[in-house]
């Protein structure tokens, strides 16, 4: 019972932490590495750590992207 609880307050943390604009990619890779570290050995808060901290790289890579792709439309801001 534990675990689930303890995950439950990491998130809260983690959220509470971030700003909004920083959360895009946190929850939902939170969610998903709390899920499998759960399973795989019990470690949810872990998991749910490492998987705020991948989201939150997948996002900036994709608007990275996003942001050259505009650019080379020619639909970039001035």
């Amino acid at each position: 019972m534990k675990s689930p609880l303890l995950a439950a307050a990491a998130a809260l943390l983690v959220l509470g932490a971030s700003s909004a604009a920083n959360a895009k990619g946190c929850i939902k890779g939170a969610v998903v590495g709390g899920v499998a570290g759960h399973y795989a050995g019990h470690h949810g808060v872990l998991g749910a750590a490492a998987g705020c901290l991948y989201g939150r790289h997948r996002a900036k890579e994709q608007e990275k992207q996003q942001q050259q792709q505009s650019q080379v439309n020619g639909q970039g801001k001035l």
